[in-house]
């Protein structure tokens, strides 16, 4: 029997920026690049290949501009780079980035921990790398923004609904196109996700899971019933929230094309 889909489902592989960011080990530039390569190879056709954040904060991935600017770009593939800042978005333009990714939490304590600034600094921050790209005329650059502890928060709990429909309302009141909902520590459960993307459209979001309680696939399947059909992953499940305690890898990408 042939089924056709006619919602393709879109795995964003995540293990170069968010699968290697924790590593104690330096993972070397051609080390990196060879991976994107590989993933591109694999027709991927979304890779988040880097970060534009301070060395200081993220010394694993302080050679962004070197994996940029290295990797073997696939003409269907879109490279997207997290930023923190306008000055991290100045350095993924200039490295020719497809897309920026700007994050912050739904917890004011998570993301002074994370982005070191209130939930208020950051929204300016945002509002001030839109009015860059826009400026700039960055035509084939696109926006994401992503909404860490979506769901739950390992310092404050359980996170509201209501405001994580609010933080996505005013992405995309800024004009930020795409974003992500992201389950930092793999707190939540498959009812409360399908609970949340009742009241966002979820065919327009990404959904970001670790699997710190083993139930990164089930949240999975709950929104995909739910209608989403983009979902981050990184290979053999790499990665983890520094700012996080306890919380484990993202995800398996394998795992999640297998389901």
């Amino acid at each position: 029997m042939n089924f056709e889909y006619k919602e393709p489902l879109i795995v964003q592989e995540v293990a170069p920026r968010d699968g290697l960011q924790i590593e104690q080990k330096w993972v070397e530039t051609a080390d990196k690049i060879a991976l994107i390569d590989g993933f591109s190879a694999c027709d991927f056709t979304r890779i988040e290949a880097g970060s534009f954040v301070s060395p200081k904060a993220i010394p694993a991935l302080r050679d962004g501009e070197a994996v940029f600017n290295g990797i073997l770009r696939a003409k269907n593939t879109i490279y997207v780079a997290l930023v923190p800042n306008v000055k991290g978005a100045e350095r993924a333009l200039a490295a020719h980035a497809d897309e920026l990714n700007l994050v912050m939490s739904a917890s004011q304590t998570h993301n002074r921990a994370n982005m070191r600034m209130s939930c208020e600094s950051s929204l300016a921050g945002f509002f001030d790398v839109v009015c860059l790209v826009d400026g700039m005329q960055h035509a084939k650059v696109t926006l994401n923004a992503t909404v860490a502890t979506a769901f739950d928060c390992p310092f404050e709990g359980r996170i509201d609904e209501e405001r994580v429909v609010s933080i996505a309302r005013t992405y995309r009141e800024m004009g930020i196109t795409g974003i992500t909902l992201a389950n930092t520590t793999d707190m939540a459960n498959p009812r409360q996700v399908a609970r949340v993307l009742e009241h966002v459209n979820a065919a327009d979001l990404t959904l970001y899971f670790h699997n710190t309680r083993g139930l990164g696939l089930a949240n999975v399947l709950a929104a995909f019933d739910a209608g989403a059909r983009r979902f981050d992953a990184a290979l053999g499940g790499l990665g983890g929230c520094p700012f996080a305690p306890a919380a484990s890898g993202n995800i398996c990408t394998e795992d999640l094309v297998n389901m």
